[in-house]
């Protein structure tokens, strides 16, 4: 057991007749370190990059109530007739009477 680690501590196990197998061993335990961290790192991309899209569609739905509520404010009647005003438009003091038309007369 000792002899063991010690062998393990001096690195007999790399220069030993047995070695290949152990060196290709350290060579695939290495590659899958390095793709861990890269798939790793990839998620941490897509994380920011959806946190990132997250708040602007916040903010986007914010800008979009406002504008909404502006122009909801515009289309009111008072606000037209306050914008019309300057050009000496006004509101009609005589109601609007509706026209009717009988099937019979149209040819």
């Amino acid at each position: 057991m000792k002899n063991r680690l010690i062998d393990i501590l001096k690195g007999e196990f790399l220069v030993s007749e047995d070695a290949v197998k152990n060196w290709r061993f350290i060579l695939f335990a290495s590659a899958l370190a390095i793709l861990m961290i890269a798939s790793s790192h990839s998620v941490d991309r897509k994380v920011l990059l959806i946190s990132r899209l997250n708040d602007e569609v916040k903010e986007l739905k914010s800008e979009y109530v406002d504008t909404r509520a502006t122009m909801q404010q515009m289309k009111l009647e008072s606000a037209i007739m306050a914008r019309l005003k300057d050009k000496g438009v006004k509101q009609s003091e005589i109601p609007p009477k509706k026209i009717v038309i009988a099937e019979s007369n149209i040819k």
